[in-house]
């Protein structure tokens, strides 16, 4: 069941919003959906600047905290956080609700007892995996080709975001990682919680993130402690942002935005966060094992969505938090149905999916567009009143 019904509905962008994350055949009459305001959760309507002056004054004073007391207050904290009801923490359902009423809605007005669209992965995989690493100080980077070795024995390939200014960059250590195959993204500005304190300090900083972004040959971004405003963050100069978890409470700045699939911010490819940061788990929350890991990728396997992870370096640095890792991926390779990429390809894969058409025929199916040899097509039918879909 829906809930939390939202707000200005008529918003002229939710029909691109919708068709590209569909995909729908072009024969297809698309009726009007009271419930298809799906910019009221991606793009975090719901949320209050209630917090905004707990955010600053936290990131004023924690330059003189020593690291045991930031974390004892992140701890503390979690007790508040932990009380937020929406969005549901770990999974969040409302978006999956909303497209499947959509799909039904869809089929019913169209008089046919199936539709078909654009599968959103390639190769007839059910869903796909990206593997990304926050690397927020030297040591962080120091520890990172020992992480990327495990990753490769196991046939996975990862994106590493460096912060530009706070630490100092070895860039053999780079070229190491990019010698695996793994992508270089930037990570933030200096890493200090106020690069979205005002508009001015974020558009001087953005002018030098883009320039940073140039010289290393990035193009995608995530921001410093999931940070983010979704009016501002277009002025950035790359493909992909990866800023927005789709649940997250114990984040700076909770919230999320309910999607487990990427979708745009004007020209950007938003690529949300949808497992639990190690960071979360290990240092706030106490967690011993990946079985939160492991529920919220199944259930992102069954929904054909984005499953992406956030690792750090900096914290997955001994052999106890290795092993939680390693048993991670050992997990993930078992999924025979998942496609596995760095952020930038799957971004990109994301931005040539929006740009194909399925046309159907006389009954023929054809997608045309870039990359549609790679592309599939899903039957979505309506079977005892649950939506199914079926890879073709």
């Amino acid at each position: 069941m829906l809930k939390l019904e939202p707000k200005n509905i008529m918003s002229p962008k939710l029909p691109s919003l919708l068709t590209s994350l569909l995909k729908i055949e072009e024969n297809i009459k698309i009726p009007h959906f009271k419930n298809s305001d799906i910019e009221y959760y991606l793009y975090e309507k719901y949320q209050s600047n209630a917090g905004n002056w707990k955010r600053k004054l936290y990131y004023t004073v924690k330059p003189f905290m020593p690291r045991f007391l930031q974390l004892a207050l992140r701890k503390k904290y979690v007790k508040i956080q932990s009380k937020n009801t929406f969005p549901a923490w770990p999974i969040e359902q409302i978006l999956v609700d909303i497209i499947d009423d959509f799909l039904k809605a869809v089929i019913e007005h169209n008089g046919k007892n199936h539709i078909h669209r654009i599968a959103p992965w390639p190769q007839k995989k059910k869903f796909a995996l990206v593997i990304t690493h926050d690397v927020e100080l030297d040591t962080g980077l120091q520890h990172a080709p020992r992480i990327a070795e495990i990753e490769k024995e196991f046939g996975f390939i990862s994106s590493w975001n460096i912060v530009p200014e706070r630490y100092p960059i070895d860039w053999k250590i780079i070229d190491r990682l990019r010698d695996f195959g793994c992508e270089i993204g930037v990570h933030g500005f200096s890493h200090d919680g106020k690069l979205f304190q005002s508009k001015k300090i974020f558009m001087k900083r953005a002018l030098k993130i883009n320039d940073y972004a140039k010289q290393w040959g990035a193009v995608g971004f995530r921001s410093e402690s999931t940070l983010r405003n979704i009016e501002w963050m277009p002025a950035l100069n790359m493909e992909y942002d990866s800023s927005f978890p789709d649940t997250d409470p114990y984040e700076p700045q909770p919230g999320g935005c309910c999607s487990i699939w990427p979708y745009f911010i004007q020209q950007l490819i938003e690529l949300p966060l949808t497992l639990p940061q190690d960071h979360t788990l290990f240092e706030i929350l106490n967690q011993t094992d990946i079985s939160l890991w492991e529920q919220k990728v199944n259930w992102i396997e069954e929904h054909g969505g984005l499953a992406l992870i956030n690792v750090h370096p900096d914290y997955m640095n001994t052999p106890e938090r290795l092993k939680l890792y390693e048993s991670f991926l050992v997990f993930m390779s078992q999924k025979k149905h998942m496609w596995q990429a760095p952020a930038r390809e799957t971004a990109r894969w994301w931005r040539n999916r929006n740009d194909c058409s399925l046309i159907n025929r006389d009954d023929r199916l054809n997608i045309t567009g870039p990359s549609s040899n790679k592309m599939s097509i899903i039957k979505t039918k309506i079977y005892n009143n649950i939506i199914e879909n079926q890879l073709i």
